[in-house]
């Protein structure tokens, strides 16, 4: 966790100031009318919204102690609900949908809330996100919660969110989904970066759940750069969930001088002194690649750039082959060349040629959906690629992954060209008709019937 900045403190100030001499404060004071306060959430709020997205988006690992700031009494309880709902959703979750430690975070968040003057008007609007929070917690954790608070209405008051139905693990799994829902375009994502083994070993969900947030939403990695390479030069931290840590942050996470050296640094010390380190590696990417994680050519350029090439291991012999696909492009001869070397060496179930087949289909795939309607001369060249790498690879799942996504871009063409006298049309169905067939991908009578028209029912008198 970082401390706040001066620049966030002061808007901060600012915020609160506007708060206090507001006059909606003064009427919810003068009357204490729950519409008052109302209006005070609706001009304040948003502000409060505008800065947190700022902080979120550009030094995440400040927001624990924007947290902290946001509960001080000068807000007069606004932006509780929304933090109570972060603070449920940012722990880290076992299999069985409990939280794998307890969430500090969200206790101290929500005892700040309890104890607010405002609690039965904030009350109104965060019951489930208690409910889920403590769905999540164990009963152990919940009652030493309760024990602290002593108004024996609000003990009360909390102590019915215990939902019964959350005790069954589908219901409280469906529960959760549910309630995230709720956030799934809003950014609050932070984390501890880990100093310790104990810290790595407790804290690894929590901070793979951050890293892999912040590829997906392509959002700026600078501010935490620096806690990223402290952790990965530690040496007492290695092991499977460093390496897992290593494997996100080369393959999606730009790194440029002098800290680009000390990434490449790590990588290839991993290399020299960890026998099994390509071994764990490419299954790691293995399932990255088959992730919903923004995986592309890209990826494997970046890698490449890290490795040190006099070090001939598994990893040189794959980045290699691939630095061949990312620059002369996968339709280049001596790109399939090299694809068909590297995967003769190995065997066609190793790890390796794993992800060698999904590499490869992760880039076809890309630009076969990329292709509009008006593309499909292209789709009738790009073809004849998958021809050659359905030959190289001889994988059943490999020719089915390609079966399917061909069949799809074929049904969007269909709804395209919808003249069956018209030349697009013909075009298309001569070359599916003959190519589905040749390709094993459909029987005769199963590629006829993509083409045949159905007949609206006739409605019945």
């Amino acid at each position: 966790m970082k401390k706040l900045q001066k620049q966030y403190i002061d808007r901060l100030e600012e915020i609160k100031a506007a708060i206090q001499e507001s006059e909606e404060l003064a009427a919810y004071l003068d009357d204490e009318e729950e519409s008052d306060y109302q209006k005070l959430q609706e001009k304040y709020e948003k502000y409060i919204n505008e800065l947190y997205e700022d902080v979120a988006a550009r030094d995440p690992l400040e927001l624990f102690d924007l947290d902290g700031h946001l509960i001080d009494p000068g807000f007069e309880g606004l932006f509780f609900p929304r933090l109570l709902g972060y603070a449920v959703l940012r722990g880290d979750l076992n299999e069985q949908y409990k939280y794998v430690r307890p969430q500090e975070h969200f206790k101290s968040i929500l005892l700040a809330m309890v104890q607010s003057p405002y609690f039965d008007l904030i009350k109104q609007r965060v019951g489930q996100a208690i409910q889920i929070g403590f769905a999540l917690s164990s009963d152990i954790w919940i009652t030493n919660l309760l024990e602290e608070i002593e108004n024996k209405n609000v003990k009360q008051f909390l102590y019915a969110q215990k939902i019964d139905l959350y005790r069954a693990e589908n219901n409280r799994r469906s529960g959760y989904l549910r309630f995230t829902k709720q956030f799934q375009t809003t950014n609050f994502q932070s984390t501890d970066f880990p100093q310790t083994l104990g810290e790595m070993t407790s804290g690894f969900g929590l901070l793979r759940k951050f890293l892999e947030y912040r590829i997906k939403t392509n959002s700026d990695h600078t501010s935490y750069h620096e806690e990223i390479l402290t952790l990965l030069e530690n040496k007492k931290l290695r092991g499977k969930r460093f390496n897992h840590v290593l494997t996100l942050v080369i393959n999606f996470i730009t790194f440029e001088g002098k800290d680009n050296d000390r990434l490449s640094g790590v990588l290839n010390d991993c290399r020299k002194s960890d026998s099994g380190f390509n071994e764990h590696y490419f299954e790691l990417l293995d399932d990255l690649i088959r992730s919903d994680l923004p995986y592309a050519a890209e990826c494997d350029a970046r890698v490449y750039s890290l490795l040190d090439h006099a070090i001939e291991d598994d990893m040189q012999a794959y980045y290699s082959a691939l630095n061949v696909v990312t620059q002369k492009g996968f339709v280049h001869e001596d790109a399939m060349e090299a694809v068909r070397n590297l995967y003769s060496i190995y065997d066609g179930l190793s790890t390796i040629n794993n992800c060698l087949r999904h590499a490869i289909l992760n880039q076809l795939v890309r630009v076969l959906r990329n292709l509009s309607e008006v593309e499909y001369l292209d789709y009738f060249e790009l073809n004849k690629t998958f021809v050659s790498y359905m030959d190289i690879f001889d994988f059943q799942q490999f020719n089915q992954s390609l079966k399917e996504e061909s069949i799809t871009y074929v049904k969007k063409l269909l709804k395209k060209f919808t003249d069956k006298r018209g030349r697009d049309y013909q075009d298309v169905k001569k070359f599916v008709i003959t190519t589905f067939q040749d390709l094993g991908f459909m029987k005769e009578k199963e590629v006829l019937e993509l083409f045949k028209t159905r007949r609206k029912k006739k409605a019945s008198t």
